[in-house]
């Protein structure tokens, strides 16, 4: 038997089709966000000015990052905040990752 499993990024600021989750950092909290190429780009232009006047400091690994930015759920809690989301008439997909406004909602409201 074969599988396929196809995980799908949406934009989180606009519900579009995200390209990329970009990773950032400021006042000491990381955060993570999908964007699409367009939003990405918007995004680094502005922090542009920034970057180039700021220094470095501590290395993290994108895999450290990237695989410490994740959270997995079980089935019962996606499927849980999927009917709750669609209740409220927040756009969700019916599989794969569910955007990290509307589990922030869903949390809210829990």
């Amino acid at each position: 038997m074969a599988k396929q499993i196809q995980e799908i990024l949406i934009d989180d600021l606009d519900g579009g089709e995200a390209n990329e989750t970009v990773s950032f950092a400021i006042d000491g909290s990381s955060y993570e966000i999908d964007l699409s190429d367009l939003n990405a780009k918007k995004l680094r232009d502005a922090l542009s000015p920034f970057v180039q006047h700021a220094r470095k400091s501590g290395a993290v690994s994108a895999r450290r990052s990237r695989r410490g930015g994740q959270r997995s759920m079980s089935r019962e809690k996606s499927s849980e905040i999927r009917q709750w989301a669609k209740a409220h008439g927040l756009p969700v997909s019916e599989r794969g990752r569910i955007a990290s406004t509307v589990v922030e909602k869903y949390e809210a409201a829990h």
